[in-house]
């Protein structure tokens, strides 16, 4: 499957910038991703996401939310909330998240 990124967006919306760091090949980490994905999509106004992650163990994801009432259903969200509680645990050796307001957006895509 060819990845896709989320293209321009109507603004204004929201991003959720998730960058981490962390080992790889973690014991249910990609399963419990799998499952927070499919979580994520049922929030109203949940508009997609882009990640990526380098050899060294950084990564970053960047979701879109129409409003900061979609991020505060997902920030709520009790399964969200215990995988939070795991990755501090036992996933991530540390991690940032910054959420801002998006006022322009464009995109480009080769045909």
């Amino acid at each position: 499957m060819t990845p896709k990124l989320v293209a321009g967006l109507e603004p204004p919306y929201y991003n959720v910038v998730f960058t981490s760091l962390r080992p790889e090949d973690l014991e249910d980490y990609a399963e419990t991703s799998d499952r927070m994905e499919e979580l994520v999509e049922k929030i109203p106004g949940y508009l997609g996401s882009d990640s990526a992650r380098n050899p060294g163990g950084i990564g970053i994801t960047v979701a879109y939310f129409r409003d900061l009432e979609a991020i505060d259903a997902w920030r709520l969200n009790s399964e969200h909330r215990d995988a939070k509680a795991r990755g501090r645990e036992e996933w991530y050796d540390s991690y940032s998240i910054h959420i801002a307001k998006v006022e322009r957006s464009y995109s480009f895509e080769r045909e």
